[in-house]
């Protein structure tokens, strides 16, 4: 048998360990705002940087290099010290190094032991398959029956290859700890092969061409998106385990434009947030990932006229039912959670 009966699937997995979940936390997740554990500069700015996000995450992994890792895993354990995480709902993370690196152990454990009490969520790169989080899981348990954690802590799984793409689905439903999953581009397309060094967004290469015009004249093109595909398998995979994909890093910081219309993609086809690499992404995150204040408006009027979503309803020319009502609570409730931590936006939802 390859999983666990239902019966056992929200039991322990350690004597001493905490309950699992039986449903996730209601958070606001629009940006996960990556800082290097290793450097000083950076990580003293978390207090900042907190108050205008909604997840700080220690980076242990990628971008620090092999003689600073232990470094950066002990300023992810100074960054929970530093700043009230429970007390302002801003959520703390730390992605890991990969399971069969040198530093997974040292990391979790560390981290666990350590930093438990504040840590909300534990990224694991490069998850392949489901026996991935079967092992952390089991190991977490442990750590976190040792350290008398009350709460236990949730997986969020990166793909960043074509196993483990092939694996989403059985990925998301692996373990009632895991919250999300993020696409991981610059790995995903090195493993397929594909012809791109970019991390993230469009290819100039990648387009589509209209027919041949009679008079030879020149032919429109418009550039694709090559990651539409995987975003929206990605984004199905999670949603029917109920957890929440986000799309990852977009690489070029100094292509605020571009990296705000890839967000916006993500967004549209069901993504809760995306990944910040520089601050200057925190505030296109927060923008694309809340709801427009007239699409939010126009979603309570359908609710407002079909309040226990049944039925049909005419609002400006169009149709409204039970479905455009599902389409519309989606959003409504997507703003009611902004709204309880972004005075601004409530501001103009209910203007």
């Amino acid at each position: 048998m390859s999983a666990k009966t239902p019966r056992n699937f929200f039991k322990p997995l350690a004597i001493g360990a905490p309950s699992p979940m039986l449903e996730l936390p209601t958070r606001l997740e629009r940006m996960i705002h990556f800082v290097p554990g290793h450097n000083e500069k950076v990580r003293s700015k978390t207090p900042a940087m907190a108050a205008k996000s909604d997840v700080i995450l220690a980076n242990l992994e990628d971008a620090i290099p092999a003689d600073a890792k232990d470094a950066a895993r002990d300023g992810a354990i100074e960054m929970a010290s530093m700043y009230d995480w429970r007390g302002t709902g801003t959520g703390f993370w730390s992605r890991v190094n990969p399971l069969n690196s040198p530093w997974f152990q040292d990391d979790v454990s560390e981290l666990v032991l350590k930093a438990g009490h504040q840590l909300d969520v534990i990224m694991l790169p490069k998850v392949e398959g489901p026996w991935d989080i079967h092992f952390a899981d089991q190991y977490v348990a442990q750590l976190e029956a040792r350290a008398g954690l009350s709460r236990p802590i949730l997986f969020h799984a990166i793909l960043e290859t074509a196993q483990g793409m092939a694996h989403v689905e059985q990925i998301a439903l692996a373990s009632p700890r895991m919250q999300g999953i993020s696409l991981g581009p610059a790995d995903l397309a090195a493993d397929r092969k594909m012809k791109t060094t970019r991390v993230g967004g469009g290819h100039p290469f990648y387009r589509v061409l209209e027919d041949p015009h009679e008079d030879g004249s020149a032919r429109a093109n418009a550039q694709q998106d090559l990651w539409h595909y995987t975003i929206a398998r990605m984004v199905d995979a999670c949603r029917m385990a109920g957890i929440n994909a986000f799309y990852g890093p977009f690489g070029d910081i100094s292509d605020l434009d571009a990296c705000e219309q890839q967000f916006r993609n993500a967004f549209l086809l069901g993504c809760s947030g995306a990944w910040s690499l520089h601050p200057g992404q925190i505030d296109i995150a927060k923008r694309v990932f809340s709801p427009d204040p007239e699409e939010v408006k126009f979603a309570r009027r359908i609710l407002e006229a079909m309040p226990d979503g049944t039925g049909v309803a005419m609002l400006d020319g169009k149709m409204q039912d039970d479905a455009t009502w599902k389409q519309a609570k989606v959003i409504a409730d997507l703003a009611d959670l902004v709204a309880s931590k972004d005075p601004d936006l409530a501001a103009a939802y209910n203007g």
